[in-house]
């Protein structure tokens, strides 16, 4: 499913705006003008990469960071976000002088393919009806991601990423990069991830699916040519998958059973408790920035993913491209309270690794917070990964950044 397409004219690429797409904090399109082939056999016409950039290329290309995001993320990783004006989703981690650190390293990050905030879409006009694709639009692989963000990087003149770095889906993306192209890619780091998706995350998945499908709304995908929107469906959706990415300690210090704005229960179906009321704050504020058809898109992506499939059934297999361990240097985290990826399949794809003798490091960072950890304040994950990137620069011939304490 994730090898690369047959071979076929490149797709040609070029930018849809004026700005270069060197410039940091530029918002760029990059337009893709011929067809890729996708994992499913069809071909997706041309389409566009939304992305941003932040710091600047050295002369010799070699300081690029490629941030992958995850299943609900965006391209809008340290900067106010558009239409939730929020700030970045990952600014605890990425910035001046943090440990993904924008003075020196020139840090992408791309929408991805499937997605609704500036890459192609199911929402997005198919140029062969004039009408929204919906349904019509082909399912997507993170390994279409991957290879839609590999011409990205061709088309920023990069031979080889620093760095691919990301959490969740973004961690599947980076170990689609290392092992769909382990010469392109210097170091990786897959953070609370898996090389394949579990059942019960399959699950969790199609409960969400199905709220959307079963929203009279939905309409059979076509709810924009109809000038409906399955609010409920996809605020559903996000309410159960949002219980995932939290742990019950955290659910309990944050929540417990208290009440909401009110000293009793009202024996009714009212929001009566602080919890209830969270996450139907969440779900209604996911409505205003998420496209429901591209939830069930790119949750399927992460459903079929599975790279020991792809590598005849043995992990391993995956990382030894060529029969020759692959190349790329990895560091791995997983946090001790999430069970959406908890640390057992981590240390899967560590084991893998160890079995062809690749380069791998693996921490386990103990905290409460559940899956999201990697998105939070946790100091113990942002010294692991300052730590590691300043031994990679070492070995790269980058300048070396030594972290006040």
């Amino acid at each position: 499913m994730s090898a690369p397409p047959t071979a076929q004219q490149p797709p040609l690429v070029t930018p849809s705006v004026a700005d270069s797409p060197l410039m940091p904090g530029k918002r760029v399109r990059l337009a893709v003008d011929r067809p890729m082939r996708l994992d499913s056999g069809v071909e997706i016409g041309g389409f566009q990469i939304a992305y941003q950039t932040y710091g600047t290329l050295n002369a010799d290309k070699s300081n690029a960071i490629f941030i992958c995001h995850a299943l609900t993320g965006d391209h809008f990783v340290v900067e106010k976000h558009p239409v939730t004006g929020k700030p970045g989703w990952w600014e605890m981690l990425v910035g001046p002088g943090k440990p993904v650190d924008t003075d020196r390293y020139f840090v992408i990050c791309s929408n991805v393919l499937g997605g609704c905030l500036g890459s192609t879409g199911p929402k997005d006009i198919d140029p062969a009806t004039g009408q929204p694709y919906g349904l019509s639009f082909p399912v997507v692989t993170i390994g279409d991601m991957v290879r839609a963000q590999k011409l990205l990087v061709e088309h920023l003149g990069i031979e080889q990423l620093f760095c691919v770095i990301g959490g969740s889906m973004g961690g599947m993306q980076v170990l689609q990069w290392a092992v769909a192209y382990p010469e392109s890619v210097f170091a990786a780091v897959p953070i609370a991830t898996a090389a394949r998706h579990s059942a019960q995350n399959i699950a969790f998945h199609e409960v969400g699916r199905q709220a959307i499908m079963a929203d009279p709304n939905w309409r059979g995908g076509n709810y924009l040519l109809e000038g409906t929107k399955p609010e409920a469906g996809l605020a559903v959706a996000r309410m159960a998958a949002h219980i995932t990415y939290l742990s019950e300690a955290a659910l309990h210090r944050k929540f417990g059973r208290n009440l909401q704005d009110r000293k009793a229960v009202t024996y009714g179906f009212d929001a009566d408790f602080q919890v209830e009321s969270y996450l139907r704050y969440q779900g209604a504020a996911f409505v205003e920035r998420f496209d429901a058809n591209s939830y069930l898109y790119i949750t399927r992506a992460m459903d079929y993913f599975d790279l020991a499939a792809d590598a005849g059934g043995t992990l391993a297999n995956a990382f030894r491209p060529g029969g020759r361990t692959t190349p790329v240097r990895f560091c791995l985290a997983s946090f001790s309270s999430d069970w959406l990826f908890p640390t057992s399949e981590s240390r899967a794809i560590v084991h893998a690794l160890n079995a062809v003798a690749a380069n791998v490091s693996f921490v386990e960072i103990e905290t409460d917070k559940g899956h999201d950890a990697f998105l939070l304040d946790e100091p113990e994950f942002h010294q692991v990964i300052h730590g590691f990137l300043e031994g990679c620069a070492e070995h790269r011939g980058l300048s070396v950044r030594r972290r006040a304490r």
